[in-house]
Formats: structure tokens, sequence, C-alpha cells
């Protein structure tokens, strides 16, 4: 493609990881919450850090993946295409689903769909002092697990600066934020932090706004060698949707920033088309060294999750709604709700002498969901009353998990690692769902997952490793609901290698990493979606993921760095049956038609990304200034595992330009201008693959992200 010529030559650039010009450290003594799923120079796994000066540099707002979108093998994609509302972040491939999400080692991921809604959480990483992201298998992490990476977000570490704080921004379509925190101690001890937000953005997309509210406040407090933690955060969303994308023709006929969603209504599309979610989250931390030998961390956790989305639907059945009526058929609005509790206790004890160092860790958590439906309006109510519950059905499931992790120094420069996990899930479900059909399931799993592996650190700041680590997981709640138990997939199992090299000196650093993930009955993509944007799956036998991470950073002269990454991969499935809906020349149903495929690639999985950042950061006696432009290149990708053209993504780049000015380090000023060259893209799709008239066909749908947008920002610390 024309448009793409500048994009080729970013497959030869390696990732910023250089040394920055470091700001005055403020310490106000707050304890530091232990997070034993992290990973440390002696851990065999490849993971990156961003400590929080990394995440204030780049943080104006925007949902959590648009602040790690820089890191190697990362491609993300919004929604409403400005990375406010809904967003997901793929890591090598793998969807957002396959990413075990833990804050402060307490699982984040939805306990049933095993995605993560970053929606409910604005503004979070205000709140990060470090997120570590692991890609492939990791360490063992309490939730679902990891099957293309985790992340794993840590607070409360106390590397901030205390005083009150006031953030105020302003950017591209109607975006707004504003942000209060507070970071200090008490008179009685007590380290306090707190942070207030609000976001609003109508979206790039039609129709697509966000308001949201998020919050974050943390008491600690040090009593001799034990350390308490209370934080509590979450947030609310009211979020118009924008789930449905857009397919070319409706591009071709109304533009990119076309919204089908709430057009069921005639005239105006329907106003109040919104998803409407609250979710608290409550943590309480015990850490206590022992003694010289012995740490214990405890903690316990709470999330209380409510909410619905609305829709308007045009000439619906009222017999599937449990309506009489004089009238077979009516518009009525609907609202689809999910109310749930999710609780449970995380553990580990640390055990260190001579050259072992060793962990014992687990968790035990409960979820409880409700869902159900109610029918609030209709034009011919019939027999209906107000909030009749069309349908309704609860879930439970229990996850129990116990590891025990060593490392051990064979000599100064290398050590040995063992990780095993065994893992037990209970899930079950009974009422009925959206469709009034009958469920009622269970079903349990136990899984085994060990890792090993081995690091040789031959020098200051040279690090080598291997290792090879197994990972399964169960079908997530879709699985079950779409499939009778006769048909209901099976767990997935990963096996992944992964060897890397790195060496980091005063001027620069560099690193590769070669990974193989070969997956047992991976639970694939078709392409197609139901009436609420998820997926349907089936099991494919054998699938992997092949690559090669490079990243390397230096500094040009002492205020200026370059840097970059570079992923390599292949993403196949080795063989499989794909399944389409025949129809003759006149659109009438003939039935199902298969096709084998071989070799095909995975999908959502690009063969290359890259990015590259040149940054400039000087300050002069009172003054900071700092400058960076950074280049995202995504290659190819497809919407689903045929490997057809029409479902393919074209490969895409963009470029954001970042200014800042610092004063007394008191004052900052953020300018953000994001997709410098205005390139025309979509990150994300979904394919519906049929037969017509002989010869397969594809409709594909598109998520357009925004041309050339900016956003300002304004930061004072009291």
């Amino acid at each position: 493609m024309k448009r793409l010529t500048l994009s080729t030559s970013l497959v030869l650039l390696l990732h910023f990881l250089s040394a920055q010009v470091v700001d005055t450290v403020y310490e106000i003594d707050l304890p530091i919450m232990v997070t034993a799923t992290s990973a440390r120079q002696e851990t065999p796994v490849t993971y990156v850090d961003l400590t929080k000066k990394d995440i204030a540099l780049r943080n104006v707002g925007q949902d959590a993946p648009y602040l790690l979108k820089w890191t190697p093998s990362v491609v993300v994609n919004s929604d409403a295409g400005t990375g406010v509302g809904y967003t997901g972040i793929w890591i090598r491939g793998s969807d957002p689903t396959r990413t075990n999400i833990t804050i402060n080692g307490i699982p984040y991921n939805d306990s049933e769909s095993q995605g993560v809604y970053w929606v409910n959480l604005p503004d979070f990483s205000s709140s990060a002092d470090l997120i570590q992201i692991q890609r492939g298998v990791g360490t063992s992490t309490n939730g679902a697990g990891a099957f293309g990476a985790s992340i794993n977000f840590t607070t409360g570490r106390g590397n901030g600066k205390p005083g009150l704080s006031l953030d105020g921004g302003v950017g591209s379509f109607g975006t707004r934020r504003g942000v209060v925190s507070y970071r200090g101690k008490t008179d009685g001890g007590f380290g306090v932090e707190a942070r207030y937000s609000k976001i609003h953005s109508d979206g790039y997309v039609d129709r697509a706004s966000a308001d949201l509210d998020g919050y974050y406040a943390a008491v600690s407090k040090t009593v001799k060698d034990a350390i308490f933690s209370f934080v509590a955060f979450g947030g609310h969303e009211i979020t118009y949707q924008s789930w449905n994308g857009v397919t070319q023709e409706e591009i071709d006929a109304f533009g990119r920033t076309y919204n089908s969603v709430g057009t069921d209504k005639e005239g105006e599309p329907y106003d109040n088309e919104v998803d409407n979610y609250r979710q608290n989250h409550y943590q309480l931390h015990y850490n206590q060294a022992l003694n010289n030998r012995l740490d214990l961390s405890v903690s316990g956790h709470y999330t209380r999750g409510l909410g619905y989305f609305e829709q308007y639907k045009a000439d619906e059945d009222l017999g599937e709604y449990g309506i009489n009526a004089t009238v077979a058929e009516s518009d009525l609005i609907r609202r689809r709700w999910l109310d749930n509790h999710f609780y449970g206790t995380v553990y580990s004890l640390r055990f260190r002498q001579d050259k072992w160092d060793v962990t014992f860790g687990g968790a035990a958590n409960e979820y409880l969901g409700d869902h159900y439906g109610e029918v609030i309006w209709a034009r011919y109510a019939g027999d209906s009353e107000i909030r009749d519950r069309y349908y309704q059905n609860d879930a439970s499931k229990w996850d129990f998990n116990n590891y025990l992790r060593a490392n051990y120094a064979v000599t100064d420069r290398v050590s040995l690692y063992a990780d095993a996990q065994l893992r037990r899930v209970n899930y079950e479900f009974v009422g009925l769902d959206e469709n009034t059909a009958l469920l009622n399931q269970d079903a349990s799993h136990t899984f085994f997952n060990p890792k090993a592996g081995l690091v040789y650190q031959p020098a200051r700041g040279t690090r080598a490793y291997a290792s090879f680590g197994v990972a399964q997981r169960e079908p997530n709640r879709n699985d079950f609901v779409d499939n009778p138990v006769s048909t209901r997939p099976t767990p997935e199992k990963l096996y992944n290698t992964e060897v890397g090299f790195s060496r980091t000196a005063a001027r620069a650093n560099y690193g590769v990493n070669v990974y193989h993930m070969l997956y047992r009955d991976q639970l694939v993509l078709t392409g197609s979606l139901n009436d609420v944007g998820e997926y349907v799956r089936t099991n494919v036998p054998n699938s992997y993921r092949l690559g090669l991470e490079l990243q390397a950073g230096t500094k040009l002269t002492d205020h200026l760095t370059l840097g970059g990454n570079l992923t390599l991969s292949r993403n196949r499935i080795g063989e499989y049956t794909e399944i389409l809906d025949d129809y003759d020349g006149n659109f009438e149903y003939l039935g199902q038609t298969q096709i084998t495929r071989e070799d095909a690639p995975l999908s959502f999985s690009p063969d290359v990304t890259g990015a590259l950042e040149i940054a400039y950061d000087r300050t002069v006696r009172r003054h900071g200034f700092g400058a960076s432009l950074q280049t995202k290149y995504v290659g190819d990708r497809y919407v689903d595992n045929s490997g057809a053209e029409e479902s393919k993504l074209d490969g895409y780049y963009y470029t954001d330009l970042r200014l800042s000015y610092r004063l007394d380090q008191r004052y900052r000023l953020t300018f953000l201008l994001r997709n410098l060259t205005d390139q025309l893209y979509s990150s994300n799709g979904w394919s519906y693959r049929y037969r017509f008239d002989g010869a397969p066909t594809t409709l594909r749908g598109m998520y357009p992200q925004a041309g050339r947008n900016f956003m300002l920002s304004l930061g004072v610390d009291l």
C-alpha cells in the first residue's frame, strides 16, 4: 500500500528503553506492598517494568492500554477511536481475555468472561507506582492462566511527592479531564493517598461518548515489623455503545465515524443506548517480617459490581419477553443487568537463606454473578409490569490455587528456577438466558502448571535466561452458555519456551528474546458475533506462535535518547475446519458447508510490530523541557482464521508528538499530539464469512481510529 511506504522502514527499529534524566525523588516513608507474583532479575521470564515516572510522563487520562502501547509486541484498540471508554490490548497477538491482570496481587479479570474492562477503572494508572508486563506464561499468578501475558499493577510503594496535586486537561472530541490527588502522612503515622478523577469524551465515532468517574484511596500503617494497608478504588462509567464497528459499505454511505448502535429507533438514534456500570474494589493487606528469613503476606479483597446496558429494539417478538398483548411485535427498550460479588484471600510466605529464595503462595476466591433482563418500556406493553424480568440466571465460580516457587543460586552468576502451581476451578450456573433458554450447567477443572528455567548473569547489567512453562485454563462463560454440554469446548493448554539476553550499560542497552508458544486445543475466534458483540469459539488441536523480540536504547547526548523495539513472529493454526453458511444466488439458505484449512494465520496476530522513540529532556535552573517523537508500526492482521484477503486489516503506523514543560518541579504542562501524520486506520474488526452462489464471501466490520488529535494537560503540586 502506498500509504504505508514510510512504515516499511519501521520494521528495522528498536525499542526505547534508554535512561531518562532523573528528577528529584521524594520519599514519605509509605510502606511497600509485597506482590509475590512479580518477576525479578533472578526470574527467567520476559518482562518490562514501567515506573511511576514512566507512567506520569505519558499519562493524560487515556485507559491503561494506551500507556502500554509502546512496549514490545503490544497492539491496542479503542471502540470510540480515542483511547477513552472501551479499550483493549493484544500482546503477542493474544486477545485481551488471555492477558492476566492483577492489582496488588488481586485478580482483576472478570471471572466469567475472562475479559478486562478498563473502562471500569477510569484513570487508575494515575495511582499506579509500578506496572510490570510479563510476556508469555510468566510466573505463577492469581486468576485465570496467562495465555499471552500478565500485567501486574502495584500501588502504595511511597515513591511520590507528598502534598496536594491538581491536574486538568482538554482535547479533541470534547475530551475533558480533571484530577485531584493527595499524598502524605497523618500525625498518627498513617500514610495516606487519595485521588478522584473525572473524564468526559464525545468520542471520535458518532455518539461514542464516555462519562467516567474514578477514585483511589489508601491508608497504611507500620507497626514494628508489620505493615497494614487498606485500599479502596473503583469507578462509574456511562458509555454510549459503539460495539458494532462499521462495514465498508457503511463507510461509503455514511463515513468512517458511522455508529449503527441505537438506529433501531426511527428518526434520530436512541439517545440512551448506554452501558452504565459501577464497580468498587476493597483490599486489606497485611505484610509481616516474621524474622530475617521469613516474610508473610496475607490479603483479603471484595469487589462489588452492578450495572446494565440499555438497548432500543424494534419489532421484537413479545412472546420472547413473556409479554401477552393484542399484537405479536412491538418496539421496546430493554436493560440487561449484571449484579456480581467477588471476594477471597491471597497469601504468600517467602523464605530466604544463603542460596535459597523460596515462596509458597496462592489464593482462594469466589465469584457470584446474577444476570437478568428487564423491559423498561414497550409501545405495546400488554400484561407486563414495570421491572418484570424476562430472563434471569445465577452463576457461581470458585477458584483455588497454590504454588511453590524457588530460586537457587548455584554460583554468584548462575541461578536455577522452579515454579509449580496447582489450580482448581468449579463453575456452575442455573436459570434462563437472554433467549429464555434453560441454563443448568456445572463444570470442574484441575490444572497443574509447572515452570522451570535458569538465569546467567556473567557481569553487572548482563542477563541471559531460558525457561519453559505450562499454562492451562478453562473456557469462558460464553463458551459454556453458547454450547450444550455435549459440544462444550475443552480447556486450553500452552507450552511456552523463552530464551533471552540483555545488557544494560551507562549509555546504552539492548536485548533479544526468542519465544515459542505451542497450544493444544486453543480456543480460536470464528469471526462471527452474537447479539452483544461476543465471539463464538471452538477448539483447534494444534497452533503456535514463534517470535523474535528485539529492543535497544542509547543516549546520543546527555539530553537526547533514541530507542525502540521490533517483533517478528509467525502465528499459525496447523489444521482446522471452517464452517460457512451456504446461500444460493437468491439468498435462500441451503445449509452449511465446510472448508479444511492448513497453516492458516491466527486471527489478530501481526507478523511484525515495531516502535521507535527519540526523546529530549533537559533541566535548566528552574525550568525543565521535554519532547519526544514516538512511532508505532503494526503489520497486517486477519479478523478471522481463514487467511482470506477480504478478512485482512491492512498494516498501519501512527506517530505521537509529546511536548512538556516543568517549572520549579511544581508546575507541569504537557501537549500530546496523537497520530501526527493523520493516518486513517482500523485496529480491530470482525467478520461474517458465508458462501454465496457457490463462492466464499466475507462481510467485514472495522473499528476506525481517530486521525490527528490532541490533548493539553496542566498540573500543579501544592
